[in-house]
């Protein structure tokens, strides 16, 4: 039973998924507050009248959370926690038909391009004005930023083109000038995220222009690191490490999902490459960019894909010897290419794998960060836990890899700064370090 009045003017924010969907609660947040909105994102909610759900589609499990969160905020209604529960998101965006059945409950359900009708269900006006502005989740020192939204890759077994459309950049004036409104707020850090980053410009512009874009992100003065997620292997434009190697602000770091070497897999996949060129692409990297690090990502028990696939996969990271690594178990998503495949790889050794896997990369990442022992980093202060300050180097992107570690007894630190740390102890994902 309902204990205190719950605020009309208030609305509470939940976001599921990752970065691409923590950025469109942001700009959610940002249109609400200009409409005079009070909005509070990922709290517990005590006075709230209205619950927005930004939901996940992507696997099972993400899907999963995201009917749980549904679920629980409709319970909260019902017994008169909450007025009026809102979802959109990818999940809306997919399955709408059927969570519309499903729970009555919920007030409305939008899709992840319904940004001005969920305003208007709200009495709140989509202010054109306003793009590219947004009301920052994270420390201020870094954020998320989303150069195209869709994808037009093939891929067998993603849904995220059903979710998200086709690929669509957006321009390079207005990202410099999101950029610079970031800086003189005091972000340090820019989080390039995409769908698929690699093919930056392609419609707006006839062509590739990552690089063109990094070079003018780099020119915005007061951002000390401009950091490229989410690259696609075919098709990468090389011209883009060139500007990786000149400017210092760009840090050496790419996240290049890479799914698999076996070839087998590769062309089932649709990703459009071979295990040879993938190779060839990691080499080329890593000459044109001296010391950059690289994160990928694979997939574990993809329909059809044998011992010998996987262990292809066991020798390649093995001999790659990537900065960073995770892997997903493969989850059957339908309406997708690889759904007519049969799901033949059993539950429990998907997880084999996926563990065989993140095993050899601990013991790669363990000797990897043991020969940073003595050297002298670059490292960005995130926050402070307890007793202990926690940042990262360039070479690490936040909630995902490694961190840095000092004790904060000995010296202060101020988060969001800059500071030179020399390592004196390493761990498999953590480093310990001093002031220089």
């Amino acid at each position: 039973m309902r204990t205190k009045t719950l605020k009309k003017n208030k609305i509470h924010v939940v976001t599921l998924g990752c970065s691409k969907n923590l950025y469109d609660s942001e700009v959610l947040m940002g249109q609400l507050k200009a409409n005079k909105f009070e909005v509070e994102h990922q709290t517990d909610p005590d006075d709230a009248a209205v619950v927005v759900i930004n939901t996940c589609g992507f696997i099972d499990n993400a899907k999963q959370e995201s009917i749980d969160t549904i679920l629980r905020y409709a319970d909260a209604k019902k017994k008169g926690l909450v007025e009026k529960v809102i979802v959109t998101g990818c999940l809306s965006e997919r399955y709408k038909d059927e969570l519309v059945k499903e729970m009555p409950e919920v007030d409305s359900f939008f899709g992840t391009r319904d940004l001005p009708s969920l305003l208007k269900s709200l009495g709140a006006d989509y202010k054109h004005e306003l793009v590219g502005e947004r009301l920052l989740t994270t420390p201020r020192h870094f954020a998320y930023f989303k150069i195209s939204e869709g994808c037009d890759r093939p891929c067998s077994f993603c849904a995220i083109p059903l979710m998200r459309g086709g690929h669509r950049s957006a321009p390079i004036e207005d990202l410099v000038a999101e950029a610079k409104r970031l800086a003189a707020a005091g972000t340090r850090e820019l989080l390039l995220i995409a769908q698929d980053s690699t093919s930056y410009g392609l419609d707006l512009y006839g062509k590739r222009r990552l690089a063109d874009l990094l070079k003018a992100l780099s020119d915005v003065e007061g951002i000390g690191w401009i950091r490229l997620h989410y690259a696609f292997p075919a098709g990468f434009p090389l011209d883009a490490l060139e500007v990786m190697r000149e400017r210092p602000n760009i840090a050496k770091y790419l996240d290049m999902p890479l799914q698999h070497a076996s070839d087998r897999m590769l062309a089932s996949m649709r990703r459009g490459t071979t295990k040879a060129k993938t190779e060839a692409l990691v080499a080329a990297i890593r000459d044109k960019v001296p010391g950059i690090a690289l994160r990928t990502t694979l997939i574990a028990g993809y329909p059809g894909e044998t011992r010998a696939d996987h262990e292809e996969m066991l020798d390649w990271v093995e001999r790659t010897r990537f900065d960073r690594l995770g892997i997903f178990e493969y989850s059957h998503e339908e309406n997708t290419h690889a759904f007519s495949l049969k799901d033949d790889v059993p539950a429990k050794e998907k997880k084999r794998r996926a563990e065989a896997v993140m095993a050899l990369q601990q013991g790669i990442s363990r000797e990897l960060n043991a020969a940073k022992v003595g050297r002298t980093f670059k490292v960005l202060i995130d926050r402070k836990e307890g007793s202990t300050f926690v940042g990262r180097t360039e070479h690490d992107s936040p909630e995902v890899d490694n961190e840095v570690l000092v004790d904060a007894k000995t010296r202060y630190l101020r988060i969001g700064d800059f500071v030179d740390l020399r390592v004196t102890a390493a761990s498999e994902y953590d480093l310990t370090a001093e002031p220089v």
